[in-house]
């Protein structure tokens, strides 16, 4: 009797232990970046500008973020990680001297290292309190930020770091499979000149925004053009203003801020008119390109 008793009470132990293997939550998988190809970064070359609109003031140095706490965007990621250094390279605007997902370098003491912060795709950031009043005080006393894609979705908890960006993530009814249409708001600004005041389509996905945005505190540059019949008929629009901002810039405090919603798609950084956007808007953040950046509403 007792042998079975002491045989019961350990496949007993046994079932516990399974039951608690079940139930323990699975660690998050690493995420790491797929290298870009020697042929990709080609195309990336080819299609970059071969001369900045602007001629640095002084060496800039920028630091390329791109941690994830939220969606991991395998595609964007290591390709616009990829453009940003190769646009330095190929114009001389810049040098991408750290590309990290290391929170520490949030800390006063690294910030002021850089001239501007570029955002590449994070999502759901999770910074101290200290690193949000670091990065707010960093923007505010001239520096830049720089927001791909998804920077639009980090800060639904943080209301200054979502307004510092201009806006927040609120969907994606264009989605990244499709081809959509979008337009210049104002063909002849720096910032998109590389498109050569032609409207344009791009297989990407589209965002559109909640929370502070509004034409009142940004200059919108590109926006998603309802005229075209597909682009219009997408389901789960949720903005009654019809108003989607693709592209924007903005002054914070003496800094500057930059956003693009392109970059979900790794092709996206061969477009020879996003490249030629991202250039001038990364100038514009750094403080090299001059432009006006006035509310498009006043």
């Amino acid at each position: 009797m007792k042998q079975t008793l002491a045989i019961l009470t350990a496949l007993l132990l046994v079932a516990s232990d399974v039951v608690h293997a079940v139930d323990a939550p699975k660690p998050k998988p690493a995420k790491v970046l797929t290298p870009v190809t020697a042929e990709f970064l080609a195309e990336i070359s080819a299609a970059a500008p071969a001369k900045a609109p602007a001629a640095p003031a002084k060496p800039r140095k920028v630091l390329v973020f791109w941690k994830c706490e939220g969606f991991f965007h395998a595609q964007g990621i290591p390709a616009g990680n990829e453009a940003i250094k190769i646009l330095g390279q190929k114009t001389g605007a810049w040098e991408v001297t750290v590309v990290t997902d290391e929170y520490k370098y949030f800390e006063p003491t690294e910030l002021k290292k850089f001239d501007a912060v570029i955002l590449n795709n994070t999502t759901h950031l999770q910074l101290s309190p200290a690193q949000k009043a670091a990065l707010l005080d960093y923007v505010k006393s001239g520096k830049g930020l720089v927001g791909i894609h998804s920077a639009s979705d980090n800060f639904a908890d943080w209301q200054e770091g979502s307004a510092m960006i201009g806006g927040l993530f609120d969907g994606h009814p264009w989605g990244a499979n499709g081809t959509w249409a979008l337009k210049l708001d104002e063909p002849a600004h720096p910032i998109v000149k590389a498109f050569n005041a032609q409207n344009f389509k791009i297989k990407d996905e589209i965002y559109q925004f909640k929370g502070s945005y509004s034409r009142e505190k940004c200059r919108v540059l590109i926006s998603v053009d309802l005229s075209d019949e597909v682009t219009r008929n997408r389901p789960n629009q949720k903005r009654e203003d019809k108003d989607n901002a693709v592209c924007w810039i903005r002054p914070y405090g003496a800094g500057r801020v930059f956003y693009c919603s392109l970059g979900h798609n790794a092709e996206v950084f061969t477009h020879s008119g996003v490249l030629g956007t991202y250039l001038a808007g990364i100038q514009y953040a750094l403080g090299d390109l001059k432009c006006d950046d006035t509310p498009s509403k006043k």
